[in-house]
């Protein structure tokens, strides 16, 4: 009769660590980010599988792929994955083809609209078409390598995305316009949440406490 108790303990926590194993998040960095930037999100998701991407590419057809092999493989393993993709890994995640394998999506400051960005950096930079075409790829002085054949690719591929998602957005976001983000909110019936004052790199300890609070409230 002792040996009952003994086996009831561990039946519990094969039963809880059976629990935890069913679902997983997926974190998928922006430029200049790393894959260790999900350690953040693990005290969030007690009881996922925490997991950051570190993808090897940089562009949406490449990396895409990256991002689908790494979900398809987790969504053998686990029965739900969550997605936390931040900026340009937002736009790469709704290159990938995964919205039919994700639970629900949370956006941080996400790029949604990349041919207008690029449009806008070509400004910034006093570049036409003609010449961004002409050279195929175009340095510029802040930093941002202008390529034709990312131009060209963003515009002839259609981005479809029907996982529910969550966005957060910075009100002093200079990549993307309250206009920009709202108009994909609505047209992909995703809830956007803006941070006054709040930026496009959510680093400030008001920031990351407004993402946590944001993030608790709707799991």
């Amino acid at each position: 009769m002792k040996i009952l108790p003994k086996v009831g303990a561990a039946l519990a926590r094969w039963m809880i660590n059976r629990i935890v194993k069913m679902n997983a998040v997926i974190y998928i960095h922006g430029k200049g980010g790393s894959a260790a930037e999900c350690e953040h999100y693990k005290s969030l998701f007690p009881d996922c599988e925490v997991i950051g991407l570190d993808y090897q590419t940089f562009t949406p057809w490449e990396t895409g792929k990256e991002i689908h092999i790494a979900v398809e493989e987790l969504k053998s393993k686990y029965e739900n994955v969550i997605l936390i993709a931040n900026s340009i890994g937002a736009f790469f995640s709704m290159n990938a083809g995964i919205d039919d394998m994700i639970q629900k999506a949370y956006f941080i400051s996400p790029i949604v609209d990349m041919e207008k960005l690029i449009t806008n950096m070509m400004q910034w930079a006093n570049v036409t078409e003609q010449e961004l075409e002409s050279e195929g790829v175009i340095h510029t002085d802040f930093g941002e390598d202008l390529s034709w054949e990312y131009l060209s690719y963003v515009r002839s591929y259609l981005i479809t995305w029907h996982a529910p998602t969550q966005i957060l957005y910075g009100s002093n976001d200079l990549l993307t316009s309250l206009e920009t983000i709202s108009d994909f909110a609505n047209k992909h019936q995703a809830t956007l949440t803006v941070m006054e004052g709040g930026e496009h790199w959510f680093h400030t300890e008001d920031q990351m406490q407004f993402l946590d609070r944001w993030i608790k409230k709707l799991i």
